[in-house]
């Protein structure tokens, strides 16, 4: 019995392996004549795109590439398959090479605009990818060229931040860049047009402590900045609740009249830094009902707060109304 197992075991590798046989003389078969098919494509003529580079080069004295024309153009071109296989698996061309100071020479200007048609490049092109290739078109039909004169100015730097503070701390001073101003260069057609820079956006969270940090600066694409950084100082310090009396002062009241307020002062919370806790006094807030705003419908005046110190948060005053009594002389 064991004999006749052995025997239709080697039987079937037997037959499995000529099997085998069979699919890989097919196999190769497909492999033959799948070459033969493509190197029978390759005879035929094509008509495909290339991209091919520009470059843009030696601007007139004092002026300035001021747009970005095409860095590559769309070259339709016919040729043989062998050559087109050739030159796509080349993929670096040497680029057509436009000058700008000959530009300006040879054609008009519209307000610093040159208008360069592609056409005019079809023999500098066709004598740089090859002779068996044959352009029928360039894309784009028009390369357009602006050009500037340079321009330097100091603009001053505004810090982007957002800070969100632990419990108790808040700014000691004003966020401050360093330095404050930097100079921009670029086509003066783009730096009339800017009058200050913004850092990139930064967000601080759970602050509790001084920040120092290096931080780029946005601008125009076509421009340089220099520096191209400036320091950002976020100083933070701790803060407490300050509170103060006040006098309640009446604006805008003619002469011959006199008003009580009832109370005449009144009492404010503010926020303060313990750097400067000591420095606050009444004299540094004014609290103002106003007499233009009375109406014989209303019986009290709304009180405002018109002068505080740029570091100080006021957080609440009361009363926030008064009520008043109007004598005539």
């Amino acid at each position: 019995m064991k004999k006749n197992i052995e025997k239709i075991t080697g039987y079937l590798k037997i037959e499995q392996l000529k099997n085998d046989k069979r699919v890989i003389v097919y196999l190769i078969c497909v492999l033959i004549a799948t070459v033969l098919w493509f190197l029978n494509a390759l005879e035929k003529d094509y008509s495909t795109t290339i991209a091919y580079p520009v470059r843009y080069v030696s601007p007139p004295n004092h002026q300035f590439l001021a747009n970005k024309p095409p860095e590559k153009l769309d070259l339709k071109v016919d040729a043989h398959g062998f050559t087109l296989l050739r030159h796509k698996l080349n993929f670096s061309y040497s680029p057509i090479i436009l000058n700008l100071t000959n530009i300006t020479q040879n054609l008009e200007s519209d307000n610093g605009t040159y208008l360069v048609p592609t056409n005019t490049l079809n023999r500098r092109i066709s004598s740089q990818i090859s002779s068996e290739i044959s352009l029928q078109q360039v894309n784009p039909d028009i390369i357009r060229i602006v050009l500037d004169s340079l321009k330097t100015k100091t603009v001053p730097v505004k810090a982007n931040v957002s800070i969100n503070f632990k419990s108790q701390f808040n700014l000691k001073n004003q966020v401050q860049v360093k330095p404050s101003q930097v100079k921009i260069t670029g086509p003066a057609s783009v730096v009339d047009t800017v009058h200050f820079l913004s850092t990139t956006k930064k967000s601080f969270e759970e602050v509790d402590k001084t920040i120092t940090r290096n931080i780029k600066l946005i601008h125009p694409e076509t421009t340089t900045v220099v520096p191209a950084e400036v320091l950002l100082q976020i100083e933070v310090e701790k803060h407490t609740e300050k509170q103060v009396r006040l006098p309640i002062q009446v604006i805008n009241k003619p002469a011959d009249v006199r008003i009580k307020l009832f109370p005449s002062e009144l009492t404010l919370n503010c926020i303060v830094g313990l750097s400067e806790f000591d420095n606050i006094s009444e004299a540094d807030f004014r609290a103002v009902v106003d007499y233009a705003s009375m109406s014989n419908s209303e019986s009290r005046l709304k009180v405002k707060i018109t002068d505080k110190p740029s570091f100080v948060e006021i957080s609440r005053y009361s009363p926030e109304s008064v009520e008043y009594l109007i004598e005539t002389y």
